[in-house]
């Protein structure tokens, strides 16, 4: 497991976002047959302009940002929504304070249909919603690069690679 201790929906969007997939699986590593993402080759030479180092309220108020927030908050609030339907579940608060609440199914029936609501079966149904949703925040994306939002992946890997060259002079 990788964990990105970043609180802000700028750099989810990006990590979410096709093109840091096409970077990930190009320059991650693999174990055994399966890909691997490293953060070393991946998060940290991603040229996204928006580095660790940078704290997120610097550029959180920025068009590109606020674009690519508003399509990550979108996409999470649909997944949510389609993991956790209100229609079978309540939120319960945990014991201990701080925590965040927790969804209880309503009953039996409503337990049954949310052992099969997971994100992996989500997407590998990806159903035309979830399909929007990423190609929105994909568009942000791809705007706040100055790129067109139809950019094919090689050209954009091209560019990636263009522009983290060009950060490490």
């Amino acid at each position: 497991m990788i964990a990105i201790a970043r609180d802000d929906d700028v750099t989810f969007g990006i990590l979410h976002s096709r093109f840091h997939e096409a970077w990930s699986l190009r320059l991650g590593t693999s174990l055994e047959d399966r890909p691997r993402y490293t953060p070393t080759t991946t998060f940290e030479t991603f040229p996204d302009g928006l580095s660790p180092d940078i704290p997120a309220a610097d550029y959180a108020n920025g068009p590109h940002a606020v674009a690519i927030a508003d399509a990550a908050r979108r996409l999470v609030e649909r997944r949510d929504r389609w993991l956790n339907p209100p229609e079978w579940v309540e939120w319960a608060e945990e014991p201990a304070p701080g925590y965040p609440k927790r969804p209880v199914a309503r009953g039996e029936a409503a337990a049954k249909e949310l052992k099969g609501r997971t994100l992996t079966n989500l997407y590998n149904a990806r159903p035309r919603w979830l399909a929007d949703a990423h190609a929105t925040l994909d568009a942000a994306v791809a705007r706040a690069y100055g790129w067109d939002a139809a950019i094919l992946e090689e050209e954009a890997l091209r560019n990636l690679l263009a522009l983290n060259a060009a950060r490490r002079k």
